[in-house]
């Protein structure tokens, strides 16, 4: 991937939901201006959440999900409904997309106070207008009943995409730090260390995303981004001549780069800073502290957001379970699960290890959070964790006054 193409984890997720056949595949295809999503009279031809990433200026990058019909029915539509239902959570913005020839019902109110109820903003998408003779009259009956303002739409005649693209800019005001990673740390003309050790691990010919949206975020910010490997990092320092503003780490060289970084240098990892990006990291430095209270026989569950071909040393199902075990000294039982979704039962875990979340939206990974903490389970991130078990910490979050607090915090409650 390139380095100016924006990720789908850094994109505004604006999501399609509605009845069966209501269109909304069509509105999908009309924003668009392609035939992304397969269009078709047969009810539940949408099986399968289609997503489709298009550039909404001034807004930005944003990706259209479009999913199956939310009142699917038989034992297939209810797992296409499940999946539908996951996607709220990773939602930005619910475009509920209703059939003007029907109107809305009880059906409509429900999924909109669902919707709202989880702080989604939503638009109602008034399709099918072309087909009824009063439509002003029909649009003004739906918006009362759902205290709703609803755009006019059809898909068939090609008009309402333009209003349809105003209310949603509308409604997803462009923020100016979104896709800030590490750019509030620096100033221009800063240098910044970035260690990226190449080794097996490493996708061939290319760079993995957090580390390439770290350097685009410092270039945006018109620092200098000196990029090296771990075993030349010393050699690197030595040549700047000057010590750089920050040091960044994969984290699985922590305890090699902490040895060759000067102590007055601060130091940290690219997980640790999609920890923040992504999620909560002050909620990920707290879990990191229940690495002391687990006991033989507990679980732990390591949650990865994405799947990919294991290597022998993989981080998630080798290295990490081989540290837990050897820092705690004590007989674990680990289990493994990858995608958007969790096992239905949390409560049994003692600890949650999630990956970095870099194929994850902010709204999604705030979502595992939740779920984690409401199960009383403690949650803590790959780089977090590694930072910890291999004794880095504090130093790894010492930029971070609030993770700084809330690590003290946890120190002092442990004690």
């Amino acid at each position: 991937m390139s380095l100016n193409a924006t990720p789908r984890g850094e994109r505004t997720h604006i999501a399609v939901f509605g009845r069966t056949n209501v269109g909304k595949s069509s509105v999908v295809n009309a924003m668009t201006g392609q035939e992304t999503a397969v269009v078709s009279p047969v009810r539940g031809t949408t099986t399968d959440p289609v997503y489709k990433a298009m550039e909404l200026l001034p807004l930005g990058p944003v990706v259209l999900i479009d999913t199956a019909g939310l009142d699917d029915e038989g034992t297939l539509g209810e797992l296409r409904k499940q999946k539908t239902r996951e996607l709220i959570h990773r939602a930005d913005l619910a475009l509920l997309v209703i059939d003007a020839t029907e109107g809305a019902d009880e059906f409509y109110r429900e999924l909109l106070a669902d919707l709202r109820h989880q702080n989604i903003p939503v638009i109602g998408v008034l399709n099918k207008i072309d087909a009824i003779a009063d439509a002003d009259a029909v649009r003004a009956d739906v918006n009362a009943q759902l205290g709703l303002e609803c755009v006019a739409f059809s898909a068939a005649a090609a008009t309402g995409v333009a209003a349809l693209k105003k209310a949603i800019v509308a409604a997803c005001p462009a923020e100016e730090d979104r896709f800030r990673i590490v750019g509030d740390l620096v100033s221009p003309g800063d240098v910044v260390v970035l260690v990226v050790p190449i080794d097996k691990a490493a996708p061939k010919g290319r760079l993995i995303l957090p580390q390439q949206q770290t350097i685009r975020d410092l270039l945006e910010s018109d620092a200098v981004a000196v990029v090296t490997k771990e075993h030349e990092l010393k050699a690197t320092l030595e040549r700047l001549g000057a010590k750089p503003r920050l040091v960044i780490t994969d984290s699985q060289a922590f305890l090699k780069v902490a040895a060759d970084t000067p102590k007055d240098v601060p130091l940290t990892s690219f997980s640790i800073l999609f920890a923040r990006h992504k999620g909560d990291l002050n909620e990920l430095v707290r879990g990191a502290r229940a690495v002391e209270n687990l006991r033989d026989g507990d679980h732990v569950l390591i949650a990865e957001a994405c799947t990919h071909h294991q290597q022998s040393d993989d981080i998630g199902t080798v290295k990490i379970p081989r540290w837990l075990r050897q820092v705690t000294g004590k007989q674990l039982h680990i289990e493994h699960v990858s995608g958007s979704s969790y096992p239905p039962d949390l409560s049994r875990y003692a600890l949650i290890v999630h990956c970095g979340a870099c194929m994850l939206g902010r709204r999604a990974m705030l979502h595992r959070l939740s779920e984690a903490l409401a199960a009383g389970v403690p949650i803590v991130n790959y780089g977090v964790l590694i930072a910890y078990i291999h004794g880095v910490f504090p130093r790894a979050i010492e930029l971070f006054p609030s993770a700084m607090l809330a690590w003290e915090e946890s120190d002092n409650e442990a004690k």
